[in-house]
């Protein structure tokens, strides 16, 4: 690899009173006094029955956003944070939040931290099942939850929890001692109080201390807790700032993170990509966070709030421009216009000197759809976050050629998560971006075959990282940390499980996964063994792979036990082709497969469920090169063998 740009070599110098070196605690009570006077939060009235709301907030009206200051918040949260102690939080009490991404999830997590507290994380779909693992596994003695429905799935595993309380962020607690309203803990915290004692809380936690466990899932399908510690996510935060934020050597014009803008969020806080990047970075950079209702309304909260910046998935991405697409296709000569300035905006995002000619289109085009769109996005976005999943090339173009910038980062959650980001001075739409400042990256190139890859020209491999941002393991699971590092040349890697490229000149290229870890394009991660173990004994199913890589579902693809099928037909008197491809087609047997699905799903969470699939009349074996000799699965083999059928399950997409 070549020189580092002088872009990185400035990034890697900068400095300023953001990057510093402190716990979380400390970072919010330094941006909440160096930004005392700008808006740290606006919410939403009319969504939640918020308990704060009334005498201790303003309630906006419903549908307008109400506004926080950044002293007014710092107040909220030491306040808070002295509740939390009075319930009995201290250093590393593991706390978990079990809530939608909202005002309250900000404020509890800065206020758990502050009192020396570790916070665990509940994601807001999870089942009972679900929930009591990831508040037992912890050993977590506190529950902070959003709304009365998510309380109820608390109290209906209590009896298996060692919870000394449950705090609600709505007021819909019930008449019990143990239960109480974040309200309830910010009078008793306002009411015992003590500067001198908050700032000994602050002082007594330091950078290696826990900060947060983070569940992810793993290739077996259990959720794995990883540990971070205040100096994971604090360096993360300073490696972002120095990419993203306002650096003297940027050129005038060039989108930074800076004090005073605004950004949007919406993705759970409750995954680590937005905990950092639209929490903890937004929040170091005294920018105003604002808090969308759910993703449904986020046409509606863009308009609203007008945001600079905001963090999303890719599937957020493809909606906006379907919606795009579906306005414009109100009549054929509107969507022939549409049409001809997307292909517009994709050749100019390509071209580094368009020209005059295409220049004049460009124009032209911006004045009849590009400015239509960006003002449907709230019409001051300077860039948008893309990460937790793969965005198309095109689909990146086409935004970035329309005035809306997409920067592509790639990170996970042993990480903190950030590992390489895009530059806004050279976006490359493809890429996952250049490696962040204080990070070692390996391509361990004796893990692939590259004659599979033939579109790589970089080096090649599976892509080990070392660095302060990296996780020192999982919580209570020694084996799992062993498996997922490595020693080389006396130094500590952590193993990612992905196949990148790392071009000549250093940018990061995704070309697949090692792991079987599908990731949705909503950003959620599914384990396919775990499914594909529930068909061992399903006498209609002879084999089973999961898809929905970069999918907002998980589809199947399933080669039928023929001579079962057989067999149903004859005892049902029905007469079904010779042929094995006829016989996917029939109406029989696609019945009597989706009624094993049905059973199978009846077991799996929401996320995992099977929501279509396809018949494939090959059997999987050694000898077609489907299958290893130890028979497993070749996964991209299968999946490159029947990508018709794979196109089918998502046709609708």
């Amino acid at each position: 690899m070549g020189a580092p740009p002088s872009w990185f070599e400035a990034e890697a110098a900068y400095s300023d009173d953001v990057t510093e070196l402190d716990t979380l605690g400390e970072l919010f009570a330094a941006t909440a006094t160096r930004n005392a006077e700008r808006d740290a939060q606006q919410y939403k009235g009319g969504v939640y029955d918020r308990s704060l709301t009334g005498e201790i907030l303003p309630r906006p009206p419903d549908g307008a956003y109400g506004r926080l200051s950044y002293e007014r918040m710092g107040e909220l949260v030491r306040y808070l944070a002295a509740g939390f102690r009075e319930l009995g939080v201290s250093s590393d009490t593991r706390v978990g939040i079990f809530a939608s991404t909202r005002m309250e999830w900000a404020l509890t997590d800065f206020a758990v931290l502050s009192a020396g507290g570790v916070v665990t994380t509940v994601y807001t779909d999870s089942s009972e099942k679900q929930v009591r693992y990831l508040l037992d596994d912890p050993d977590a003695e506190l529950a902070v939850v959003g709304t009365d429905e998510q309380l109820e799935r608390v109290l209906a595993v209590e009896d298996d929890l060692d919870l000394e309380a449950v705090v609600t962020m709505d007021d819909c607690a019930p008449d019990r001692a143990d239960v109480l309203t974040l309200s309830d803990v910010y009078d008793r915290g306002e009411a015992a109080f003590e500067s001198s004692e908050y700032e000994t809380w602050l002082a007594d936690r330091s950078l290696d201390d826990l900060a947060s466990i983070i569940y992810t899932s793993g290739t077996t399908g259990q959720p794995k807790g990883v540990e971070l510690t205040h100096r994971n996510f604090r360096t993360n935060v300073n490696q972002t700032r120095r990419r993203l934020g306002p650096r003297p050597d940027k050129a005038p014009g060039l989108p930074t993170v800076a004090a005073g803008k605004r950004s949007i969020a919406f993705l759970p806080l409750a995954h680590v990509f937005e905990r950092l990047a639209g929490h903890f970075f937004m929040y170091a950079s005294g920018v105003t966070v604002c808090y969308a209702e759910s993703p449904d309304t986020l046409a509606d909260d863009l308009e609203q709030v007008r945001p600079h910046f905001g963090a999303s998935v890719p599937r957020v991405y493809e909606r906006i421009f379907r919606r795009m697409r579906e306005q414009a296709s109100a009549s054929p000569v509107k969507e022939r216009i549409f049409d001809w300035a997307l292909g517009v905006a994709r050749e100019h995002a390509r071209t580094e000197d368009p020209g005059s000619l295409l220049t004049l289109q460009h124009r032209l085009a911006d004045r009849l759809v590009y400015s239509t769109v960006r003002e449907g996005v709230g019409g001051e976005v300077e860039f948008m976050v893309s990460g937790g999943g793969s965005l198309s090339k095109e689909l990146c173009e086409t935004f970035i050629g329309m005035g809306i910038d997409i920067v592509e980062g790639y990170g996970l959650t042993e990480t903190a998560p950030v590992i390489s980001i895009n530059p806004p001075e050279d976006l490359r739409p493809g890429t996952l971006g250049y490696p962040v400042t204080e990070i070692d990256i390996h391509i361990d190139e004796h893990v692939v075959d590259e004659r599979e890859f033939d579109d790589a020209s970089g080096r090649l491999g599976e892509l080990l990282v070392a660095g302060p941002n990296v996780t020192a393991g999982y919580w209570a699971n020694p084996g799992e940390t062993t498996r997922g590092f490595t020693e080389l040349e006396g130094q500590r890697w952590f193993r990612t499980g992905d196949v990148v490229e790392q071009t000549d000149d250093g940018f990061l290229v995704y070309h697949d996964r090692i792991k079987q870890l599908l990731v949705l394009s909503t950003g959620k991660n599914v384990a396919p063994q775990p499914i594909e173990d529930l068909f061992a004994t399903v006498d209609r199913v002879d084999q089973i792979m999961v898809v929905g890589d970069d999918e907002k579902f998980v589809g199947a693809l399933i080669v039928p036990d023929f001579e079962e099928m057989e067999r149903l037909a004859a005892r049902e008197g029905i007469d079904l082709p010779d042929d094995p491809a006829a016989q996917c087609d029939h109406e029989a047997v696609r019945g009597w497969v989706q009624a094993a699905v049905d059973e199978a799903n009846a077991e799996l969470e929401r996320t995992e469920r099977i929501k279509a699939f396809e018949l494939v009349p090959e059997e999987w074996t050694a000898r077609n090169d489907l299958l290893t000799p130890s028979m497993k699965k070749k996964r991209r083999n299968i999946h490159q063998e029947f990508q018709d059928a794979v196109d089918a399950i998502y046709a609708e997409e």
